[in-house]
């Protein structure tokens, strides 16, 4: 009863949700046009608003109830979870799908209108509407609902049932209350505590675009152009921090599940995101310029307008499905592609009319911008951001270009470049080289009273240092890219200059340093790019020179290295030795070895073969049943380097056809000045038997205990006798006979012990294999009067695995300047923050 109430209810408030956005929209818009009646409007708004903010709660703790308790008669909960994720990875499951990204969305807009209605009344009215419409929109998304009589679906709800998404099934003709098992789990590449933040992180900053974007269109509603920049310029400074963070975050999060070897592949979905964080950037810039000169509103508008359209267009491109066949990362047409373009053109549409509407009236200033001034930098600077953007925006969304040709039945032929990483990135660095040298020449003009005489002086000491530091990487480093070469000179001259800016504000006021902080973190972040990306050296090559498979890349036969199980290999400057697959306990998080473990009908589940120490502490037993990840193999790679070993690494891989085959994660050692970034590029298929070969007789003298098994030399150690075999008795007319065998591998020994019953007058062979070693050994027969022992002996292919290793150099300062951004944008935001509460105060005084 209650399982199949809690999905009416969360659909019942969705439906909440969404009237009450409406409601709470338009009680907050009488509150500014009825001035006689605007505390009552204004009460009846904040109680509609605070009724949408308890059934939006109320919905996502319905939804994770669900997903959390295993409701899988929920097509949400079946499709994206399952039984054996740990409770991090089913928080993740909450924002894998479509639904509960439309729902996160509405539930951070949920607390910062709460927020916003706290630290802002002067605004309250106005903004609110504007949010609310903003939230009806959102919940709509997730509505669910079919209008009868004109065929019309409105969203997609994350209660439905799976038996309302698959009818066709038979078993749902059979029994429609049937209830599957188990889900189908969540992505493994999203199985990682990134995807556990990064998420939440990103749509918080979605919606902190949205305060700044009501704040325009109510100045504009009012006809108050000049007075929401002081209130919005803190909420757009945390906007542009936490976008900034959500997007590195997912860097980081691809850089340690992926297997591309890095953390940025200008995919479609990564450049959705970015292009509108590039134009709050420039805006912030703007606003800071208005707010100390009086100039640049219009462009400030623009930019802040923008950069909300732009989040909505980039969760058009993620969403619609428009990106399907272009991008990794985008959600296939849930056939809400049509409610996402409304959603979209009705904000562009009110935007733009209103902003027309006004154009003569914002105030411009008519004083000419000097070329000394620091307005004309940093418009300079806001130009150069927009640029950027607008590169990245026209060639990603060429797959919408083609959509909007297409309506107008004409085929287009534009085509995506074929490697975007090399277009973007020859194109960006140039921007990026400009970015970091205006950044630095922008801080002296800000501070500084610059002219012709003084630029020189200003700029001299900053740019020798840089020539000579630059110099010298230029001496150790071969370095001839002559976009390289630029890059370096000014990210370095950045965090010479704006370092030199930050000793001067240390002297009088420490919180004005956030500008010159940030801009020395991105001028990091830019170095480590530069050496992460442009010097990333592989490793792994094949010295061999024969190809692994006539079915791989020519990349994929050249760059990666065959491991044999235990078999050293010569790898650069270590000895790379390939241990085993392993498999990762859930209780302790150790790795198990799998050729001591036998699987059960769980693949959560095994059994121990051998006591196991941890710790010097026996915690488990012979026969011990322990609990596994059972999804993933870790293949355990040791790195050594004079004989003793220097680290071991375990990259994670899994079989996984829908996934197309092989998914596979690196694992990563990362040191001060580079990192060794390993993952696994082929493997054995776990899932598929081996392709053993026939049986071969071998012959033993049970007093001559040496023989030969496939090149390997096997050692008799003993035969003896048994009574019973697994929980089975013999009778005194039956009989066992267990024999070991130790067969000595690559500088490792392995022991296979064949077992040999008679039963009722029949003989039961009971093999024994290595799976390491493509080894199966039966007791083919006891020949007593010769004193002769017969093996069976198969033979399969040795386990292996085929290997790609890289170096990452000075990736750590790509990650320290992002943590210096994040903490001068921190104490620009307090700054701000100070500046405008001091203001509200006065106001209310």
């Amino acid at each position: 009863m209650f399982r199949s109430l809690i999905g009416q209810i969360g659909h019942l408030l969705v439906i909440i949700s969404f009237i009450t956005a409406i409601l709470s929209s338009i009680g907050f818009f009488f509150a500014v046009r009825e001035k006689v009646n605007e505390n009552s409007w204004k009460t009846f708004a904040r109680t509609s608003f605070y009724i949408h903010v308890i059934a939006v709660f109320g919905t996502v703790i319905s939804l994770f109830a669900i997903i959390y308790n295993h409701y899988y008669e929920y097509h949400y909960a079946w499709n994206h979870s399952s039984n054996n994720l740990p409770t991090q990875y089913m928080i993740s499951c909450f924002w894998e799908g479509q639904e509960g990204s439309f729902l996160l969305w509405i539930f951070w807009h949920s607390v910062l209108g709460l927020i916003f209605i706290r630290v802002n009344k002067y605004w309250e009215a106005p903004a609110m509407s504007i949010f609310m419409v903003v939230q009806a929109f959102l919940a709509s998304m997730i509505l669910g609902v079919v209008i009868p009589w004109v065929n019309l679906k409105i969203g997609t709800s994350p209660f439905i049932l799976l038996r309302e998404v698959m009818t066709d099934l038979p078993v749902f003709q059979l029994n429609p209350d049937f209830v599957p098992e188990d889900g189908t789990g969540l992505n493994p590449l999203l199985q990682n505590y990134w995807m556990v933040i990064h998420p939440p992180t990103t749509f918080l900053g979605f919606a902190l675009t949205l305060v700044p974007f009501s704040y325009i269109l109510s100045g504009l509603w009012l006809k108050k152009y000049q007075e929401w920049i002081r209130p919005a310029l803190p909420w757009t400074l945390v906007a542009a921090m936490i976008l900034g963070t959500g997007i590195l975050m997912g860097g980081y999060w691809a850089y340690e599940t992926l297997n591309f070897g890095g953390y940025w592949n200008w995919d479609p979905v990564e450049n959705a995101v970015y292009i509108p964080w590039l134009v709050l950037v420039a805006s912030i810039h703007i606003m800071i310029t208005y707010r100390k000169s009086g100039r640049g509103l219009k462009t400030s508008m623009i930019l802040l307008i923008s950069t909300f359209i732009l989040i909505l267009y980039s969760n058009y491109l993620v969403k619609s499905g428009v990106l399907e066949d272009t991008s990794v990362h985008s959600f296939t047409d849930m056939g809400m592609s049509g409610q996402l373009l409304i959603y979209l053109l009705f904000f562009t549409f009110i935007s733009v009319v209103l902003l027309i509407k006004r154009w003569k009236e914002i105030p411009v200033s008519k004083i000419e911008v000097s070329t000394y001034s620091r307005e004309f930098w940093v418009f300079i600077g806001a130009t150069t951001l927009g640029l950027a953007a607008f590169q990245v925006f026209v060639t990603t969304s060429i797959p919408v270009f083609n959509a909007i040709i297409k309506l107008f039945n004409i085929d287009s032929n534009i085509a995506p470049p074929p490697d975007p990483i090399a277009h973007y990135s020859n194109i960006q660095i140039w921007f990026a080289s400009a970015i970091a040298l205006l950044s630095a020449i922008g801080q002296f003009f800000w501070w500084q009273k610059i002219d012709k005489k003084t630029l020189w002086q200003a700029l001299s000491t900053p740019a020798i240092i840089a020539m000579l530091i630059t110099s010298a990487i230029l001496l150790l480093i071969d370095m001839h890219e002559a976009s390289y070469i630029v890059l370096m000179s000014t990210a370095v001259f950045s965090i010479i200059a704006n370092s030199k800016i930050l000793i001067s504000l240390r002297k009088s006021n420490i919180k004005l340093s956030g500008g010159s902080i940030a801009h020395i973190g991105i001028a990091m972040m830019l170095i480590g790019i530069l050496f992460s990306s442009g010097y990333s050296k592989v490793i792994s090559l094949n010295a061999s020179g024969i190809p692994y498979s006539k079915n791989f890349s020519e990349s994929m036969n050249r760059e990666n290295i065959l491991l044999w199980r235990d078999a050293p290999q010569q790898m650069d400057q270590y000895s790379v030795i390939y241990r085993g697959p392993r498999v990762e306990s859930r209780k302790e998080n150790i790795y198990l070895d799998k050729d001591f473990l036998s699987p059960t009908s769980d693949q959560n589940e095994v059994i121990i073969e051998r006591d196991l120490k941890y710790k010097g502490e026996i915690i488990y037993q012979k026969g011990d049943t322990i609990e596994v990840y059972g999804e993933n193999t870790y293949y355990e790679v040791e790195y050594q380097k004079d004989g003793k070993t220097e680290f071991t690494l375990f990259p994670r891989a899994q079989v996984n056809e829908a996934m197309g085959g092989l998914i596979a994660s690196p694992d990563i050692r990362r040191n001060w000045e580079k990192d060794i970034y390993t993952h696994v590029s082929s493997i054995i298929n776990p899932n598929e038997e081996l392709d053993w070969s026939e049986i071969e007789i071998e012959s033993v003298d049970m007093n001559s205990d040496t023989f030969f098994i496939n090149d390997f030399i096997a050692y008799l150690e003993r035969i003896e006798r048994i009574y019973e075999y697994e929980g089975i008795k013999f009778k005194d007319t039956e009989a066992g006979v267990k024999a070991q065998v130790k067969v000595m591998g690559n500088n490792k020994e392995y022991f296979l012990e064949p077992v040999f019953i008679i039963r009722n007058d029949l003989v039961g062979r009971i093999p024994d294999e290595s799976t390491a070693l493509g080894i199966k050994m039966t007791i083919h027969n006891i020949i007593p009067e010769n004193n002769e022992i017969q093996f069976g002996i198969s033979t399969a292919q040795k386990d292996y695995i085929i290997m790609k290793a890289m170096e990452k150099p000075l990736i750590n300062v790509l990650w320290i300047g992002t943590l210096i951004m994040v903490f001068g944008f921190c104490l620009a935001i307090y700054r701000r923050y100070t500046e405008f509460k001091k203001m509200r105060d006065k106001q209310l005084e």
